[in-house]
């Protein structure tokens, strides 16, 4: 206490000038409504002030010159005003959690039975001026406390314990932190007037008043970090949500393409799909990741789109083509590729349509690639169309039993095929992971 009686001048001189900065910071931060600012603004401000008139109450104390005089009248009674303007600032504080946006909800029953308290305590310092209810000043200009001096804390501290009701009986509305905080800013200055009273000479009230000023800049600091939080928990579930819709709509589309080729061959319905399907459970087995697994699935179910600009009366003639009419059918790896290739976030669909139709040995077409030189993704179509081929009936075939398939699929291994790709074809099969012909 000594040390505070020593140093409460430098003391004040600092947290005023705190209070002051913390007024301009209250300003420039963007999270607070223009109410709540406003509000924090003159709460720190009239810490400020208190602090200063506390500070020149203690100054001009003893000194009899007519400024003296004055000063110390004026600011003593200006501290005492002050004391209880900042828990009423607390109490329009507290009214904007709890009223929020709407104009027409009324503050709760205790935040404006708090109002009535703060009028009536107003007019209680302005009568202590004139009978010296609370304080006197002697001839030598010095402050003393009066009997009534207690009774100055009676008002201030039912306002306290009304605004903590207020938040406790609201504290749903608030998060958990952010109720704690409004709470041990608001009871501390009561806490320390307490001690106040038996420590005459030190005025812990007021440097007290200033932690409120603190807690609440926290709590509005609080509130900026959970807007900012908020704010980016929003845009990024805006982002997922836009990503999905965006899958969505490739996906069916996609889905819409695939189906409008495989109607263009009354042979070939579902082929697209079954294909890409199939294409997945290989490359899933081939350790291939989730997401190239996806890139997977929609290049094969765009393999075919080439066929588009084959004439109809070549996809779906019976028996066997010319070579004039197969060199067209030759021609729909290119213009799937011309096609897809206009996709450019997505280059890997072009693949499946360009090289599908390329063999391991280098005898297929159109570019006569050999082993690795063919995209993995083609190599592992190859085999998926191959076998949706082979268990479908066609114009110019019936369907192959399940034997046969897979008597046709280990002979190309190694020229049609990639040796790994038609082996997990074949355990595929083995495994009962693929569908069966009905002819097996």
């Amino acid at each position: 206490m000594d040390f505070l009686r020593e140093h409460q001048l430098n003391i004040m001189l600092f947290m005023s000038g705190l209070c002051a900065i913390l007024a301009f910071m209250t300003l420039i931060i963007e999270s607070p409504s223009a109410a709540k600012k406003r509000i924090l603004t003159v709460m720190e401000l009239s810490a400020m002030f208190l602090l200063v008139f506390d500070r020149f109450s203690y100054i001009y104390r003893g000194d009899t010159s007519d400024l003296a005089y004055i000063m110390v009248r004026v600011s003593n009674g200006l501290v005492f005003f002050i004391q209880i303007f900042i828990p009423h600032l607390v109490t329009q504080y507290l009214k904007t959690l709890f009223t929020g946006n709407d104009k027409t909800e009324k503050a709760p029953f205790y935040l404006r039975l708090c109002d009535a308290l703060f009028y009536a305590d107003t007019l209680l310092i302005v009568i202590s001026q004139f009978t010296g209810l609370y304080y006197i000043i002697d001839e030598q200009n010095i402050y003393r406390r009066s009997s009534g001096y207690v009774y100055s804390y009676v008002l201030p501290l039912m306002i306290v314990l009304l605004q903590i009701l207020t938040i406790i009986i609201n504290r749903k509305r608030l998060s958990r932190d952010y109720a704690v905080s409004l709470i041990a800013g608001i009871s501390m200055p009561s806490l320390i007037s307490i001690v106040q009273i038996f420590s005459y000479g030190l005025s812990l009230t007021s440097i007290g008043t200033v932690f409120v000023v603190i807690i609440f800049y926290a709590c509005a600091i609080l509130e900026l970090n959970k807007a900012v939080k908020t704010a980016q928990r929003n845009e990024l579930e805006t982002y997922k949500a836009a990503e999905k819709r965006e899958a969505a709509m490739f996906e069916q589309t996609a889905e819409a393409l695939a189906n409008a080729i495989d109607a263009k061959d009354q042979y070939t319905h579902g082929h697209s799909t079954r294909v890409a399907d199939i294409s997945v459970k290989i490359a899933r087995k081939a350790g291939f990741s989730d997401k190239d697994c996806r890139s997977v699935y929609f290049a094969a179910l765009l393999h075919d789109i080439g066929k588009i600009g084959i004439p109809d009366r070549i996809i779906n003639k019976d028996g066997k083509l010319t070579d004039e009419e197969f060199g067209y059918i030759k021609q729909h790896p290119i213009l799937g590729y011309q096609i897809l290739s206009s996709i450019r976030q997505s280059p890997e669909l072009s693949i499946g349509a360009h090289y599908h139709h390329e063999r391991y040995d280098g005898r297929g077409y159109p570019d006569g690639l050999s082993g690795k030189e063919i995209p993995e993704t083609a190599r592992i179509i190859a085999v998926a169309d191959a076998y949706d081929a082979m268990t479908s009936t066609r114009s110019y075939r019936e369907k192959l039993s399940m034997d046969k398939t897979k008597v046709e699929l280990r002979r190309g291994m190694g020229s049609q095929f990639d040796p790994k790709f038609a082996a997990i074809m074949l355990q595929l099969i083995d495994d009962g992971e693929v569908s069966k012909p009905l002819n097996s």
